[in-house]
C-alpha cells in the first residue's frame, strides 16, 4: 500500500508560461480558483509576466494536491513555515510525509512532490550576463562555491559552458536548500557536488559525503535547466519537521524511495489545471 501511494503522491509539472496569453478576464478566472488571501501576493507585481509565475506557482499546488489527495480546492489548507517553505496543513494519514516544492524562472514555473522523501525543485534560466562579462558575473557568487566547483566552472570551456556549469552548480543547491525548508541564511558554500558528466551526482555537506540524498538535472531547453534534490526527512530544518508526521521513517523503505528513477516533467496547459478542480 505504501508503495502505491507513493507512486500516486510523486509527481512532476511543468507549466510553459510563454504559452499562456489569458485575457485579464481569463486571468482572473484563473486567480478565483485560489483563496482570497492569495491575491495580493499575486497582484502586488507590476509585469505581467511575474504575475503569471505568482498565479501559476500557486495553481500549480492547489491542483496538485487536488490531483492527489482529492481534497477540493476551497478545503486544501497550504500554509508557509518561518523560512517561507510551503506545507499542507490539512490531516492526511495514508500520505505521511507529502510534500512538494515549486520553483519558476523564466519561461517555466513547476512542481515536484513526493511522499517520503524531501523534495527540492529548482529551475533556472541560462541568460547571458548584461553589462558584465561571465566571468565578472559568475565571481559576483564565488563566496557560495567551494574551490572545487569553482576550478570546474573554470576547466568547463568558453564563456557559454562556464555559465552553464555554474548554473547546474547553483541549480544543485537552490534545491537542496528548498528540499530541507531552509532559508536565504543557509550557507551555500556548505554544499560541494560531485559527479560524472553529470550523472551520479553526490553532495558533500559541510566536507562529509552524503548518502542520504539523490540529485538529477534536467534539460527542458536550450535555456532551461531544472534539478530535484531528494532526501532524509530528519535533514528538515525544524520549523519544516515539525510539519512532517513520519520523520523517523524505515531504513529500507526511505532507500527505496531514494532509489526510485527520476522520470521526465509533465508538460501542463493551465486549462488543464484549472480542470483539475472538477
Amino acid at each position: 500500500m505504501a508503495e502505491e501511494h507513493s507512486d500516486v503522491a510523486r509527481r512532476r509539472w511543468l507549466v510553459d508560461i510563454a504559452r499562456w496569453r489569458p485575457s485579464p478576464a481569463q486571468f482572473q478566472a484563473a486567480a478565483a480558483l485560489l483563496p482570497q488571501h492569495h491575491h495580493p501576493a499575486i497582484a502586488r507585481f507590476v509585469k505581467e509576466e511575474d504575475r503569471k509565475r505568482a498565479l501559476l506557482s500557486r495553481l500549480l499546488q492547489y491542483s496538485l494536491v487536488h490531483h492527489v489527495l482529492g481534497i477540493p480546492f476551497h478545503q486544501i489548507d497550504i500554509r508557509r513555515t518561518v523560512e517561507g517553505k510551503p506545507y499542507l496543513e490539512n490531516e492526511t494519514p495514508a500520505f505521511r510525509n507529502f510534500n512538494f516544492n515549486t520553483s519558476h524562472q523564466g519561461d517555466y514555473v513547476g512542481i515536484a512532490s513526493e511522499l517520503l522523501c524531501l523534495v527540492g525543485l529548482d529551475i533556472v534560466c541560462i541568460s547571458k550576463p548584461q553589462g558584465e562579462t561571465t566571468m565578472e558575473f559568475i565571481k559576483n557568487f564565488s563566496s557560495y562555491l567551494t574551490d572545487h566547483e569553482w576550478n570546474c566552472i573554470e576547466r568547463a570551456g568558453g564563456s557559454v559552458e562556464m555559465l552553464t556549469e555554474f548554473y547546474r552548480y547553483w541549480c544543485l543547491k537552490e534545491a537542496f536548500v528548498k528540499a530541507v525548508g531552509a532559508g536565504v541564511g543557509f550557507g551555500l558554500h556548505r554544499l560541494e557536488f560531485h559527479h560524472v558528466q553529470w550523472s551520479n551526482i553526490s553532495v558533500y555537506i559541510d566536507g562529509i559525503e552524503s548518502r542520504n540524498w539523490r540529485f538529477c538535472l534536467f534539460k527542458l531547453d536550450e535555456m532551461h535547466l531544472a534539478s530535484i534534490a531528494k532526501g532524509h526527512p530528519e535533514d528538515a530544518v525544524n520549523s519544516f519537521k515539525r510539519t512532517l508526521s513520519n520523520v523517523l521513517v524505515e531504513e529500507e523503505e526511505f532507500y527505496a524511495a531514494l532509489e526510485i528513477q527520476e522520470e521526465a516533467f509533465t508538460l501542463h496547459t493551465v486549462e488543464q489545471l484549472t480542470q483539475l478542480q472538477n
